[in-house]
């Protein structure tokens, strides 16, 4: 019996996040025994190159010696207590000085559990029950997100998972990416009833969809004169784009940002936080409740200081990142051309999509017209030569600070001999 049957016994799909299970690609799962620097160790040995990264967090690669310190020196002093830190407070510092559009922010678990919370803040502090999400943008899988979008038309919200119930889905909005025009046409609907509109300012979980020009912008004049609040998932983007993340590269003022993965280092960890007014009216400040007894968890909390710390003390790592990322998208699409496919990356710094497809991608429904089965058959190449890429064309690609010359190189060199046929 191999490893993934095995899992298969215990484990629904033999895995604990579908993604993880190849279902995008076909085929069998890596298992991984160890990671460090740009590279994961599989049970067999064999090192691959990873640019998955845990979806976003290791901006300084697996085991950096100082998150490392952090852990260990924060595991000698206890591993959760269920009651207040210092340690809490100056993380919360630290993040409320990055983003000029957070006041306050309240530490969770998971990227999940934040976005959740920042839509019932919402509804509370607007007084209303309908939201808008993008086709495409992935908020977690509480209830209300677990909406598909018809054919690219904004619509009412249709479950997309047995167990939701249609009455939990019915005040979600689904409108596509990048198209003012819909979130134009659904206020115009519901006047006076949508609290807020949530997105994420650069999508990485249809490939990478970046804004297109004025978009932003546009959702943030829209909901002002609307009343509704503006929503940014920033799980992804959040001190990954940019220190500060992508609100602050592109100079808008989101009223709660919801933020993950590098705010703790690679541990388990979620957060929001907006404007000093909203955020008063969570419990016990004010009548909205969340709590957890895990929130601030003290190896997670310390190990993303120790990250972010690093990060405002080497602020030229994303002039790093930036240029592995350029080398790489250069040298994909150099072979493509030399081999005649059609190709496209998309990229925002170290966040990094590409598609099999010939023309600009900007919303779902480019993302499903790209030849999926391609890069089915270019992943398994990769794989096959220690390049392990997310195993879904929906999935984003991320580097890190340790992806050097060498690694970059030998990816494009492997990019070559899988498009040759």
């Amino acid at each position: 019996m191999n490893l993934f049957e095995r899992a298969q016994n215990v484990l629904p799909g033999g895995v604990n996040s579908p993604v993880r299970a190849f279902r995008g690609v076909g085929g069998t799962p890596i298992f991984v025994r160890s990671a460090d620097g740009a590279y994961l160790e599989a049970e067999d040995g064999k090192q691959y190159i990873d640019y998955i990264g845990s979806y976003g967090p290791l901006i300084f690669g697996h085991r950096p010696p100082e998150i490392l310190a952090a852990i260990e020196a924060a595991l000698e002093r206890g591993t959760t207590f269920g009651v207040p830190t210092v340690a809490e407070v100056e993380l919360a510092e630290l993040i409320c000085s990055a983003f000029p559009a957070m006041d306050m922010v309240r530490m969770v678990n998971s990227g999940t559990e934040a976005t959740m919370s920042a839509l019932r803040l919402a509804r509370a502090a607007t007084e209303r029950q309908r939201f808008i999400k993008l086709a495409g943008c992935y908020h977690g899988h509480a209830d209300a997100f677990l909406v598909a979008a018809g054919s690219g038309a904004a619509t009412l919200g249709v479950p997309s998972s047995p167990g939701v119930p249609s009455a939990v889905t019915n005040d979600t909005l689904v409108a596509p990416y990048n198209d003012l025009g819909s979130i134009s046409d659904l206020f115009e609907q519901y006047p006076d009833e949508i609290a807020a509109i949530i997105v994420e300012p650069v999508a990485g979980n249809m490939g990478l969809v970046p804004p297109v020009t004025g978009y932003l912008e546009g959702l943030r004049e829209i909901t002002r004169r609307h009343g509704s609040l503006l929503i940014f998932d920033e799980v992804m983007t959040g001190f990954r784009v940019a220190w500060g993340g992508a609100q602050v590269q592109r100079r808008i003022k989101p009223d709660l940002t919801t933020l993950g993965k590098i705010i703790g280092g690679g541990l388990p960890v979620g957060a929001y936080g907006g404007r000093r007014d909203l955020m008063e009216l969570i419990a016990p400040a004010g009548p909205v409740y969340q709590a957890g007894t895990l929130s601030g968890n003290p190896l997670a909390v310390a190990a993303g200081t120790a990250a972010l710390r690093k990060l405002q003390q080497q602020p030229l790592v994303y002039d790093r990142l930036e240029a592995a990322a350029a080398a790489l998208e250069s040298g994909m699409l150099e072979v493509a051309e030399r081999h005649g496919v059609s190709l496209r990356v998309q990229r925002d710094g170290s966040m990094f999509g590409f598609f099999f497809i010939d023309r600009p991608v900007e919303c779902l429904d480019d993302v499903e017209a790209s030849d999926h089965e391609l890069f089915s058959e270019v992943f398994h190449k990769l794989l096959a030569e220690g390049i392990h890429m997310p195993p879904s064309p929906y999935e984003t690609l991320f580097l890190s600070a340790v992806h050097g010359k060498k690694e970059i190189e030998r990816t494009i060199q492997a990019f070559d001999r899988a498009l040759t046929r």
